[in-house]
């Protein structure tokens, strides 16, 4: 109701904009009318004033006072005349224009149209405009679909790559697995699955998932995903030429434009680089950030946590190791992972207890910005 008042009030001094200008009278056009008038009377006495001076003869006289006269008839037929003139009557045309535009308007709306449909919510209208939703937006309607049809998997294969690109691990797997459950087992999604359950774990390939690769190569032997993924684990379990050599496999098998090879290519660099330093600077380095920078998100994640699983296992045999400790909760750190940095942290003070160095670590992760808890 409220729109509609508004709306009435909005056409009504739109039109008032119009037709007061149009409605005022126009005093200077009457005004030049009566002056021609007495100019045109002045000119007929002074021709009578010039026969009594015999300024001109009677013939002159006479033709003068006839182009006098129609002269005035010409004017509007003297001072008498009430004929309207053309600018009252397109005053009158304009106006009413201007009233039979917003009543036709109105009517045609009333007769056509559709005023008793209520007006529809924000959440309804980006329901049927799903190109111009956000992503969070999307995926709220998504769930929203699945809550009323839970065995729709189409609609878990499609949510659960969705949530493992959003940063939301724990909702992947349950979408992945769902998915498994409705539609039966695939090689991506088995393969997704053990990427959810690696993201899980920190980084650190879990023996689900370890075993979810395993079936997705069961599934299709040559699904080059899967197989740069187990590469990963033996590369985080120290076992180095086995990745190697799996990945050069890679290299040598898949085609030139395949972005698995690409990215196996630049993992076996940086386990080379892993390999040799492995036993003095344990930890990922900034040749090691460097070398990564061009891989796939999936594989330069799983590479980095990868190193920073390695390093966090040398520390459990060595704990000694200071500088070691520093690149563990450096790492956690960089990787925004609050949480392993500050187990890492307790777990290092704890061990360098005995050499006094406990305190000094504790500083340098304050410097980092790592709130320290005990």
């Amino acid at each position: 109701m409220l729109f509609w008042i508004v709306a009435a009030l909005l056409t009504l001094a739109a039109s008032l904009t119009v037709l007061v200008p149009l409605s005022r009278v126009r005093a200077p056009a009457a005004r030049n009318f009566d002056n021609d008038l007495e100019v045109y009377r002045d000119q007929l006495a002074e021709v009578d004033r010039d026969i009594q001076r015999n300024l001109i003869s009677t013939s002159e006289a006479d033709q003068a006072k006839a182009e006098i006269s129609r002269r005035m008839l010409r004017l509007g037929g003297g001072a008498g005349s009430t004929r309207p003139s053309s600018r009252s009557i397109a005053s009158l045309v304009g106006g009413a224009a201007v009233l039979a535009i917003p009543l036709l308007s109105w009517g045609t709306y009333v007769v056509i149209g559709s005023p008793d449909i209520p007006s529809q919510p924000l959440q309804e209208r980006l329901s049927k405009l799903p190109s111009e939703s956000t992503p969070d937006e999307l995926v709220a309607r998504a769930e929203s679909a699945l809550r009323q049809n839970p065995d729709d998997g189409r609609g878990w294969d499609v949510l659960a790559p969705i949530y493992q690109r959003l940063g939301r691990a724990n909702e992947a797997v349950f979408a992945y697995r769902n998915a498994i459950r409705l539609l039966g087992a695939s090689a991506e999604r088995e393969t997704g699955l053990g990427v959810a359950l690696s993201d899980v774990a920190g980084g650190t390939m879990s023996a689900d998932a370890h075993a979810a690769f395993e079936r997705a190569l069961a599934l299709d032997p040559q699904f080059a995903k899967a197989h740069f993924f187990l590469n990963v684990a033996a590369a985080q379990e120290g076992r180095f030429e086995e990745a190697i050599t799996g990945w050069s496999r890679m290299v040598k098998d898949l085609p030139e434009d395949s972005e698995w090879r690409q990215a196996a290519a630049q993992a076996i660099d940086i386990a080379r680089q892993r390999q040799v330093s492995a036993a003095n600077a344990p930890g990922p380095t900034e040749t090691d950030v460097a070398a990564a920078k061009d891989m796939s998100d999936e594989g330069r994640s799983s590479m980095i946590a990868a190193m920073v699983a390695s390093l966090d296992e040398k520390l459990r045999a060595n704990p000694d190791d200071f500088e070691g400790w520093k690149r563990l909760v450096r790492s956690y750190v960089v990787l925004g992972k609050p949480d392993q940095a500050r187990d890492a942290l307790a777990r290092g003070r704890e061990a360098l207890k005995p050499s006094g160095k406990a305190d000094e670590l504790e500083a340098f992760a304050t410097s980092l910005g790592l709130p320290v808890t005990e």
